[in-house]
């Protein structure tokens, strides 16, 4: 069961950004390109909240643009380990944690026909 989690999530294929008000989670920063600063607000975050799925998301983002696919590719692993919470697309959607990580992987999930 997937349970709802109150953050924006930024969902592309290979990136994933909470957006809050204090950069908490390096949104602002990823967005402004400032990625070095972000990468700082992720892990100040993550010494504080070590499973939370949309930190995890957001340092694999930081780690592909910076050319660390091996570290970006782990997070992602990590994430599908985690339980699967629910985020909150900036366009109003709502997606899975384990689904940004499988495209993010490149894995699209098993569709499964009725008839």
């Amino acid at each position: 069961m997937m349970r709802k989690f109150g953050f924006v999530v930024l969902a592309l294929v290979g990136a994933a950004a909470p957006a809050l008000a204090a950069d908490q989670n390096g949104y602002q920063a990823i967005v402004s390109g400032d990625l070095a600063a972000a990468e700082r607000h992720i892990l100040a975050e993550q010494a504080v909240y070590p499973g939370r799925p949309e930190l995890m998301l957001n340092l694999a983002a930081v780690y592909r643009r910076t050319g660390r696919e091996a570290d970006a590719r782990a997070l992602y692993k990590r994430v599908l380990e985690r339980r699967d919470i629910a985020m909150d697309l900036p366009s109003g959607a709502v997606a899975s944690s384990h689904d940004l990580a499988r495209r993010a992987l490149g894995v699209a999930p098993v569709q499964i026909a009725t008839r």
